[in-house]
């Protein structure tokens, strides 16, 4: 994108802010607003992925739900020839990465301020059922005050929603990924604490805890390492807020923070004198179930007391001593056997009793449907169990809320879920020109049943939402309510038909009743009768919709044509309140009458516009204008 491009005519590039793996981020000015944005544009080599589009249309879909001074807020969406764009919030500064790598070491208290802002953002995201899956500092951007907004919802999702993170495939950042992602499973709140955990562990120590040479030996190291120690790197950090840190990237999601608001909480207070004694926090790991061994040793001397005991005889005399003898070797050779066989089947006895009776810790399945859970209860060899349901504000209709019971169960046994509902009532937002699929997912995610109406529009993009059933402010009910919502199908077309060797009257019908605009020429022809169509452009079959242009070329009638452009400066009507005016032109000349329209356009400033007018000797041309709905500019005598 070049500087001085005009987006849609209201957004002019600057210069570029960065490059992305789906987008490009210009600096622009909104010359409506008279102030500065950001615009990312959704690159051309993916604008017609269909992933990619999700993933644009849902970053635009959470931003555009979210309501945070800590959050990038977003503007505007539309396109532009195809080009997909979001117009931000721009914010002067760097991103935090950048920050720390010049300011490193940073003060305590300002390390806990950027925390606080951070995690203020993510809660308020969180409250929205909003899960980021993608916190780090890059994404995290800081002004020339010291105030935090975090950016970059490409690859959020409603905690509603399935998760982007698939086998073999990993989105997101791997040296903030948490566990639970960097094993392909679905990302919940707390895989955003655990990446939090780690950017407040860069915050203290100027670095991330695990490099690697690869993405993948970087992941199994969230996994199976423990975070380093920034007491060891910096011994003046209170061990509370080594704590901290340590809760926050605990392997277990479970003995994470549950919210952000709570990880807040404890950060607010670890430079308080009452925490200077606290002892370094021991999490229990949850893989490590204790193993009992049989005490082996003293089954052996067992045994060699029953081999050592003295066999009573009766006396035999010399001739029967040596197969007694035998025969007694071989009783005790069976007898030693049976014994082993009985301290094997004991061993295996107790120790399957061990292993079919031992606590296995529960799984967070918060978010999951229950055929998810399923499955990953059975990777632990536990079963799903009773399912009561209840309302819920933040988790989507028919996912798991919370595991009903206590956090550490037998092997085997069944564990009873709370299921959601859904909202019960709901308050209607105003989804009027945002993007019917993203949409249609939320509200879905909230438990509605959604409908779509599709209507040509020539005003509005295809795929944005015209009007909806249920108006904004509304309070509905999810999970008996179905909302409408009437799509643009986008401008209607009309298949363009043989106009060869016709009359130029037809043509100028033909463009008239479908709002195409008509340009004429004219060419001499030994073949085809003056006034009558040569050729025309687009060809034959071509779709047009209104607004586009038609043009022909015609056998030159002998009287002679010229043509003049003038131009028509339209002022712009803002009086109560108004954003934009509908002007319709309106033209007389050798091949237009005013009663023909000639040009139908939308304006939000003072607009020039130039027009052709094609006279014949002697003629002159006349305009009227009309804006909405009343004529404003009139003119006659125009000559060439």
């Amino acid at each position: 994108m070049e500087p001085g491009y005009e987006l849609n005519h209201r957004y002019r590039i600057i210069c570029p802010l960065g490059e992305g793996g789906m987008a490009n981020v210009y600096l622009a000015h909104d010359l409506v607003l008279d102030r500065d944005v950001s615009v990312k544009l959704l690159r051309l080599d993916l604008r017609d992925d269909p992933n990619t589009q999700r993933r644009f249309h849902r970053e635009a879909l959470a931003a555009t739900q979210l309501n945070d001074p800590h959050i990038v807020g977003v503007y505007d969406v539309g396109e532009d020839h195809g080009m997909q764009y979001m117009v931000m919030q721009y914010v002067k500064g760097m991103d935090l990465k950048d920050y720390i790598k010049m300011h490193y070491p940073l003060p305590l208290s300002q390390v806990i301020n950027i925390m606080e802002q951070v995690l203020a953002a993510v809660e308020a995201a969180h409250t929205q059922g909003i899960i980021h899956r993608d916190l780090k500092p890059q994404n995290i951007l800081i002004d020339e005050q010291q105030n935090i907004k975090i950016t970059d919802f490409g690859i959020a999702m409603a905690s509603s929603g399935n998760s982007l993170t698939q086998t073999n495939t990993l989105l997101g950042s791997v040296h903030y990924l948490s566990p639970e992602q960097a094993r392909g499973s679905i990302a919940t709140k707390r895989s955003d604490i655990y990446s939090l955990g780690i950017i407040l562990y860069e915050l203290l120590v100027g670095k991330v805890p695990f490099e690697g040479e690869t993405a993948v030996s970087i992941a199994l190291k969230h996994f199976r390492d423990q975070v380093p120690s920034v007491r060891q790197v910096n011994p003046s950090i209170p061990q509370a807020l080594e704590n901290v840190v340590y809760r926050a990237t605990a392997k277990d999601p479970a003995q994470r923070y549950k919210t952000a608001a709570e990880m807040a909480a404890d950060l607010a207070t670890v430079l308080l004198p009452e925490r200077e004694n606290e002892a370094p926090l021991k999490l229990m790991d949850p893989g490590n179930e204790e193993t009992k061994v049989l005490d082996y040793h003293q089954i052996k001397e067992e045994v060699a007391k029953a081999k050592e005991e003295p066999v009573k005889k009766a006396p035999v005399d010399q001739k029967k001593k040596e197969p007694e003898e035998e025969h007694l070797k071989n009783k005790r050779r069976h007898r030693d056997v049976w014994v082993s066989l009985i301290v094997l089947v004991l061993g295996t006895l107790f120790g399957a009793g061990w292993y079919f009776n031992r606590e296995v810790t529960v799984p967070d399945l918060s978010g999951m449907t229950t055929r998810q859970a399923t499955k990953v209860l059975a990777a632990r060899h536990l079963r799903l169990g009773n399912i009561t349901r209840e309302n819920s504000s933040s988790v989507a209709k028919n996912r798991i809320v919370s595991v009903d019971g206590a956090s550490k169960v037998r092997y085997g046994r069944e564990v009873n879920v709370i299921l959601s509902n859904g909202i019960k009532t709901w308050t209607m937002a105003d989804y009027v020109g945002s993007y019917y699929q993203g949409t249609k997912e939320s509200l879905e995610a909230k438990g509605f049943t959604v409908r779509i109406k599709k209507e040509y529009s020539d005003t509005v993009s295809k795929d944005q939402i015209i009007r909806q059933s249920t108006t904004s402010g509304e309070v509905v009910h999810p999970s008996q309510d179905v909302i409408t919502l009437t799509v643009s199908a986008g401008k209607k077309t009309y298949k363009i038909p043989n106009f060869k060797n016709q009359d130029i009257t037809n043509v100028q019908d033909y463009a008239s009743k479908h709002g195409l605009q008509l340009t004429v020429t004219q060419r001499d022809s030994s073949t085809v009768a003056a006034n009558k169509v040569i050729s025309q452009t687009p060809k034959v079959g071509s779709r047009l919709a209104k607004g586009d242009t038609l043009t022909v070329v015609i056998a030159s009638s002998g009287t002679q044509l010229k043509t003049t452009s003038i131009q028509i400066d339209i002022p712009f009507d803002g009086n109560g309140g108004k954003t934009e005016n509908r002007v319709q032109v309106y033209i007389e000349d050798a091949y237009h009458n005013l009663t023909m329209e000639y040009q139908d356009i939308t304006i939000n400033q003072e607009t020039t516009i130039n027009v052709p007018f094609t006279l014949r000797d002697g003629e002159t041309g006349a305009y009227k204008v009309i804006r909405n709905g009343k004529t404003i500019m009139s003119a006659t005598n125009i000559t060439g």
